[in-house]
């Protein structure tokens, strides 16, 4: 382009023609140049950045270089405020569960100056917090043989029901494997390693095969749970991917995780709180058709086509989520500073601030509350966004960010007629976390059924979270029983029914 400037015609027309050429060159540069600037600072922002999107953490561009300096000299030349001093730390009381060791530091019983006989004063009492590894514990399951002595038969007790029938783990080993893995995101050869140093060999394949068989005797556990997850009026749906090893090339591929929450808490519902994982190999849109086959009630997702096969006449209806417009604009104002970026994202906190006022509330009040005051703002913002459009270039990432929101907004509108809907999908974008989390850590699937086990201790695991009760202690206290227990009796074991002291 450069090169045309060296030899300009004389001729008007044509002079005329080679100025339009390079204003239109110009124009098509510097929206490239805009484009590839926005997506250097969103990778750098997602390598480098806070992962933060409040508006608390955004640093907002409107301050501009000379306020910023007038500011500054005003701070030094202000006299100094006295700083407050910070109070300190106040130590608290040790847990009165804890098992206390006494250990007794004796003077004596004579006087070390003059030799007399000491008598008690008081005491003085100091508590030390101390940590003991944990233990591990052979059970020893003695059944005698006995024989009648007047008809000689032989009697002997059965052998109770194991989690693993001729394997050596206990339910709590079990569960502890289980745990360790999908709640504290320790790969199985950590596992190993941890055990070792207490002089317990456990190999990595010998656990594999554990998580294998107890997953395998929990998937009715986990179905059961899928079964509550669709029984709701409304879910929340995501995936994420996930690398599997592929057989034979010692290379992966990516899989995904599928999550579906049912979250009723938001709007009081009775029914507790759940999620249902599932394992892919691919993302096709055949496996969330498949998961949610049947399913008729409300559906929150993000704008991937491959839910749009869940949706339709005598299917689901589909919830949109404001998070994800949100989170258009704030890639753009915090890459350009764009002001109309900044005023979106301001009138969006709006819609947020009503819905916390409507946290907890019934679905009737939440309906009213966000008629009387979301509904005036998300109209104003759709028609606002309409009329900035056209001011903008329309290859601009700030236009590609609109008409996004332009499109996905009339899929967000649902949430202000039905209080048990929800603004965000962020629910089961929460729901991912843990998986985000152990993928850093155990890095791949070894396999479909590895992959297949996955989901299912997601499913027991995360639910007996968000139900607030130990997955350790409810994990331990099932595989104790579900070997024995009846098939159509499965409520029973939830997480929601489970105390300690059962």
């Amino acid at each position: 382009m450069l090169n045309a400037l060296d030899h300009l015609p004389e001729d008007p027309v044509e002079l005329r023609r080679v100025t339009e050429f390079l204003a239109h060159e110009v124009k098509a540069q510097a929206l490239m140049i805009e484009k590839l600037q926005h997506q250097l600072h969103g990778a750098n922002r997602h390598r480098f950045g806070s992962k933060s999107e409040g508006m608390d953490q955004l640093q907002l561009f409107a301050e501009n270089e000379g306020i910023a300096k007038s500011a500054a000299e005003v701070e030094q030349t202000a006299p100094a405020e006295p700083i407050e001093p910070k109070e300190k730390p106040r130590r608290k009381p040790l847990p009165g569960h804890l098992e206390r060791i006494e250990q007794v530091l004796s003077a004596g019983e004579d006087c070390p100056d003059c030799g007399g006989d000491l008598s008690k004063l008081g005491e003085d009492v100091t508590e030390e917090l101390e940590y003991i590894p944990g233990r591990f514990v052979v059970n020893k399951i003695i059944r005698p043989r006995m024989s009648c002595r007047r008809c000689e038969a032989i009697s002997q007790a059965p052998m109770p029901s194991r989690p693993i029938e001729r394997g050596r783990p206990g339910p709590g080993l079990l569960a502890h494997v289980l745990v360790s893995k999908y709640a504290d995101h320790l790969p199985l050869y950590r596992q190993s390693q941890i055990h070792a140093r207490e002089g317990v060999d456990l190999d990595r394949s010998t656990m594999a095969d554990w998580v294998g068989k107890s997953t395998a005797l929990l998937e009715p556990l986990a179905e059961a749970i899928a079964s509550r997850v669709k029984d709701g009026t409304s879910l929340f749906a995501d995936d994420t991917p996930l690398k599997m090893l592929t057989p034979g090339n010692k290379k992966t591929k990516t899989a995904r995780i599928w999550a579906y929450v049912r979250d009723e808490r938001p709007w009081s519902g009775q029914s507790p709180p759940c999620v249902w994982y599932q394992f892919t190999v691919d993302r096709k849109g055949e496996h969330p058709v498949k998961h949610l086959s049947a399913y008729q009630g409300w559906v929150h997702a993000d704008g991937y086509a491959g839910f749009n096969g869940v949706f339709g006449k005598d299917k689901a209806s589909e919830v949109a989520c404001m998070a994800h417009i949100r989170r258009k604009f704030v890639d753009v104002f915090t890459a350009q500073g764009s002001a109309i970026a900044e005023e979106a994202i301001k009138r969006i906190a709006q819609l947020y601030g009503v819905e916390k006022q409507a946290r907890g509330q019934s679905p009737e009040a939440r309906m009213a509350l966000r008629q009387d005051n979301s509904k005036p703002v998300f109209d104003d913002l759709e028609d606002w966004l309409h009329a900035q459009l056209p001011k903008i270039s329309g290859k601009s990432p700030l236009a590609q960010a609109i008409r996004y929101a332009l499109n996905r907004m009339p899929k967000t509108r649902p949430y202000l007629d039905n209080g048990f809907l929800e603004l965000d999908n962020n629910t089961a974008e929460r729901a991912m976390k843990p998986v985000a989390i152990g993928r850093k850590n155990w890095m791949f699937a070894g396999s479909q059924r590895g992959g297949d086990s996955m989901a299912i201790a997601f499913t027991l695991i995360e639910t007996a979270k968000l139900n607030k009760v130990d997955p350790q202690a409810w994990l331990t206290w099932v595989l104790e029983r579900i070997a024995d227990h009846k098939i159509n009796k499965l409520d029973e074991l939830m997480p929601w029914y489970y105390s300690p002291e059962r």
